[in-house]
Formats: structure tokens, C-alpha cells, sequence
């Protein structure tokens, strides 16, 4: 099925040009999820959930989002309460700015800015490390507090309100933001499709949320997950 002619009410991956979205899409399929992968504005604005995956640099995402003409449809469908999952660059893409590339307007879905890892810490922050809940989610069901997640991040987000901030990640000393959800919007810092068992959990989660058909649990009868990079897609 081509992006063009994805099914109403599918998942939909958005692909800017940046980023592994084979790996995200494998990971949804693996939990029973329909998922389809593209760029095409028409896919956008029939999707029943959205995805914005990322990786690289802010300013760079930003102008390819722009250039595919695909920042209007992603917050009209965002404002529209279509549910809405940013990953990794994602999450720091739906922020006003970044340090960055000062200057670069991110979406500006969410109030904050996105600030460089501080110089005291190893940059960038590679590896395994846990997100410890700041209140209830629905996208965290089945997923212990504290469970560890993949990393491979520089800059964190600051929300300018608290309410927003879904969890956060102690990293040699300092603490970050390491997930927000507000309304329709849930976006991580970890990569779920590199974090094992409790990453496809959180992903179906996200797909039962937003109302789509999924597959058993992927922890069902298995092992807790989330704990060696063994078990990545």
C-alpha cells in the first residue's frame, strides 16, 4: 500500500528524510499494528494516528519539514486532537526552539525550548538508562517505573510547564526531561523500537490508545524487557 493510498484510519509514520523509520514501522507491525511510512499530505490529514521519528540536528529537521510542505498539515491534525507520538528529535521538534540552531522555529506545539546537555555530562548520551514517571499514563501501562529505555540524544527539552512532562531520566548527576504528553501529544527522548519488550509495549500502547487494532502484548508470558540491547529491532 502506498503512502498515497493508506487506509483511513491507519497509523501513519511521517518521513521527512531523516532517520531508520523501517526500524519504528517493524516495531509496529511486531505488536500487530498496521503501519504505513511516507511523506504525502493526503496520507496526513486521513491518518488515524501520527508518528514523527527523528534524528540529527533540529534546524535541519525543521527546514526538510518545511520543504516537504509538511508543518502545516502536522499541526493542523495535531490541533484537530488526531493522536500524535514524537521520537527522539521528534519530541524536541514540536518545542519553539533550540540552542541548537538558534534562530530555527521548531513546531511550537508545545511551550519551551530545547537546551544542550550540560557540559559536566558525557555528550552525547548513549545507551540504557531509566524513565522514572512524574504521574499516571496510559501509554506507561505494563511498563514498571523506572524501566530502562535506549538513548542517543544531546540536547533535552524544557517544557515552561510542568504539567506537561510525562517522565524524566537521572543522567550522571543531572536530571532531564525524557517524555511529555499533554492532551493528544506523548513524545519520548528514548527510542521504544531500540528498547526491547517494554518499548514494543509502550508502542502498542500508544496504537490501543489512539483507538487502532492491536496485537497481543509482546511482554505476555515473556521476559520484563527493557534491559539489554539485545533485544532491539
Amino acid at each position: 500500500m502506498s503512502s498515497s493510498t493508506v487506509r483511513n484510519g491507519a497509523l501513519y509514520i511521517v518521513d521527512y528524510g531523516s532517520g531508520n523509520l523501517r526500524s519504528v514501522q517493524k516495531a509496529f507491525e511486531h505488536v500487530g499494528v498496521e503501519a504505513e511510512v511516507g511523506s504525502d499530505l493526503s496520507a496526513i490529514r486521513a491518518a488515524a494516528a501520527l508518528v514523527l521519528p527523528g534524528v540529527g540536528a533540529f534546524g535541519a529537521a525543521m527546514a526538510q519539514l518545511e520543504g516537504k510542505g509538511l508543518v502545516e498539515p502536522l499541526v493542523e491534525r495535531i490541533e484537530a486532537g488526531v493522536p500524535f507520538l514524537g521520537v527522539c528529535l521528534g519530541l524536541q521538534l514540536l518545542f519553539e526552539a533550540s540552542e541548537e540552531d538558534p534562530g530555527v522555529k521548531g513546531l511550537g506545539l508545545i511551550k519551551g525550548d530545547v537546551r544542550s546537555l550540560p557540559p559536566t555530562v558525557k555528550v552525547p548520551h548513549i545507551g540504557w538508562n531509566q524513565a522514572e514517571l512524574c504521574g499516571c499514563s496510559d501509554l506507561f501501562d505494563g511498563i514498571p517505573d523506572g524501566s530502562a529505555f535506549y538513548f542517543v540524544h544531546s540536547y533535552a527539552v524544557v517544557p515552561r510547564s510542568p504539567r506537561d512532562v510525562m517522565c524524566m531520566t537521572e543522567y550522571d548527576g543531572i536530571t532531564f526531561v525524557s517524555g511529555i504528553e499533554t492532551g493528544n501529544v506523548a513524545a519520548v527522548q528514548f527510542h521504544p523500537e531500540k528498547s526491547s519488550t517494554l518499548g514494543l509495549r509502550f508502542y502498542r500502547n500508544f496504537a490501543r490508545n489512539a483507538g487502532l487494532a492491536v496485537g497481543p502484548d509482546p511482554g505476555a508470558g515473556g521476559g520484563a524487557g527493557g534491559t539489554a540491547p539485545g533485544g532491539t529491532l
